[in-house]
């Protein structure tokens, strides 16, 4: 009979303390008291005498074929097992079939522990007050939404690897701009100073190296970092700091902090029971009291690194970029890349742009004429049809070949209504019966006019512009004239000036 290590140690225990050999198998469950003498006799644990089996005990099922994806394997070990599976097959069909394929798979995985090298994670030793570590990460899997509208947002997230003391900022990219709003942020947040900022590679942050000639020379130590990320720095004397080319978890401490802290705001969501807000604003707020829940678990840490750091005096940078654009002849300006629609009195006017994380704001001779949402991502140019309703009208013909044409759809709705309008009209009579239904949106409410255009979609075919403007603006029934008569006071007069005596009960 066989023992547990377990339950030989008991035995020796009881052994050591006076029991017979009866006794300590009792005490450890084991039947037979010579089990208890032969690994006494022996001096060893059953977990050391057991002997590795050199021996296979049913044959190889891989035999046929396993030196050629050895083979394989040294030239691409990247080759994934279902891969090299399938190639066996084909190379022999007769001898092997889809349901082996596991197996195959715990065979390459041997052959990979035995005789293919990895990387291994070298935990780091973190000094107090020393680094902040900024990443940004994509919050966009929470569902959050803002007024019914999904919001696609990430979070400048900083976090000090000592501590864990973490706090960040609501933005829609990775930008220059949103990396300053979230680095000002937590310092302020913060009240002190580390001394070195480290990121990853993204190009808020770094660039690529080899432009100048005096690049050239160093670009094989990676990317340099951006002008305005090292006037960033500079202001609040900070050192930077990134992690090498293909090993994000250099910034280990901060990927698992950006994991942590999305759970438990997920958590956080689910206790409120709503994932809607009613502005960014209350949003923002929201994550704020949760950081600020985690971050007082870990004051006392927190203690020893604001003892090493050096205050904050700084004060911080502006958190927009101003631009001095021309509006051009269509009504646009150009800001980064993107096109965006003013108001058309501004055409061939110079106009300052202050670009934000989340808006452009448009001033001409310093007063603010237009607040536009910043675009980000693919989308080149955003064009409101509000601002080119009343061209569009004096030159519908320019409305079918218009550039922007699609930014002219606030809604799918009103797409389709031009398409049912372009199968029943003649085109020009479509363009000017769809514009017209557009000048009756920017003038009353959008969301009237495409409430009465589902309607219409919904029910018979043959409608234009007029009914539209019936459902959204009824005509009311005339007041009725009424005709005022004279007063003569005389009346009263004589019931003023009649006497008599008046007995009151």
């Amino acid at each position: 009979m066989t023992a547990t290590d377990k339950q030989m140690r008991i035995v020796m225990r009881e052994r050591r303390q006076g029991k017979t050999q009866e006794q300590a198998a009792a005490k450890a469950n084991i039947q037979d008291r010579k089990t208890v003498a032969k690994y006494e006799q022996k001096g060893a644990l059953p977990s050391e005498l057991k002997r590795v089996r050199q021996h296979r005990t049913h044959p190889d099922d891989f035999a046929t074929g396993w030196p050629e994806v050895v083979e394989k394997l040294e030239q691409s070990p990247e080759l994934e097992a279902k891969a090299l599976f399938a190639w066996l097959c084909e190379q022999y069909p007769e001898r092997y079939q889809e349901n082996q394929l596991r197996t195959f798979q715990r065979r390459v995985q041997e052959w990979r522990g035995l005789h293919v090298s990895q990387i291994a994670i070298l935990a780091q030793v973190r000094e107090p007050g020393q680094m902040l570590q900024l990443d940004g990460t994509w919050l966009t899997r929470l569902a959050v939404t803002i007024q019914g509208q999904p919001l696609k947002h990430l979070l400048i997230h900083c976090v000090l690897p000592y501590s864990n003391w973490e706090w960040g900022r609501v933005t829609q990219s990775e930008s220059l701009a949103a990396v300053r709003l979230g680095l000002q942020s937590s310092l302020l947040k913060l009240g002190y100073v580390p001394e070195y900022v480290q990121t990853d590679n993204s190009s808020a942050a770094t660039r690529r190296l080899g432009i100048t000639e005096e690049e050239e020379n160093a670009a094989e130590k990676g990317r340099g970092y951006t002008a305005g990320y090292q006037q960033l720095l500079a202001h609040y004397g900070l050192k930077p700091s990134t992690t090498h080319k293909d090993n994000p978890n250099e910034n280990g401490d901060i990927e698992a902090a950006n994991g942590a802290l999305k759970a438990s705001v997920d958590q956080h969501l689910l206790l409120r029971g709503s994932r809607d807000f009613d502005n960014l604003e209350e949003y923002e707020g929201f994550l704020f009291r949760i950081m600020d829940k985690r971050n007082a678990l870990r004051q006392e840490e927190l203690d020893k690194e604001l003892a090493l750091m050096r205050p904050l005096t700084e004060t911080p940078l502006a958190t927009s970029s101003v631009y001095q654009v021309r509006v051009s002849s269509g009504g646009l300006i150009r800001v980064l890349h993107k096109s965006y629609s003013v108001p058309t009195s501004l055409i061939n006017r110079m106009v300052t742009v202050h670009v934000q994380e989340w808006m452009l704001s448009v001033y001409y001779a310093g007063k603010l004429v237009e607040v536009i949402p910043r675009l980000v991502g693919e989308k080149n140019h955003q064009v409101n049809y509000r601002h080119l309703i009343e061209t569009l009208l004096r030159k519908p013909g320019g409305f079918r070949n218009y550039r922007y044409r699609d930014d002219l759809f606030p809604s799918l709705v009103f797409r389709r209504a031009w398409e049912q309008l372009n199968q029943w009209l003649s085109p020009r009579r479509a363009d000017i019966a769809y514009l017209r239904i557009l000048n009756l949106a920017a003038k009353t409410m959008e969301s009237e006019v495409e409430c009465a255009l589902e309607l219409l979609l919904d029910g018979p075919a043959g409608w234009d512009d007029a009914q539209v403007q019936q459902l959204v603006q009824p005509e009311t029934a005339p007041v009725p004239a009424i005709e005022c008569g004279t007063v003569s006071l005389q009346v009263y007069d004589q019931l003023l000036n009649q006497g008599g005596t008046h007995v009151y009960n």
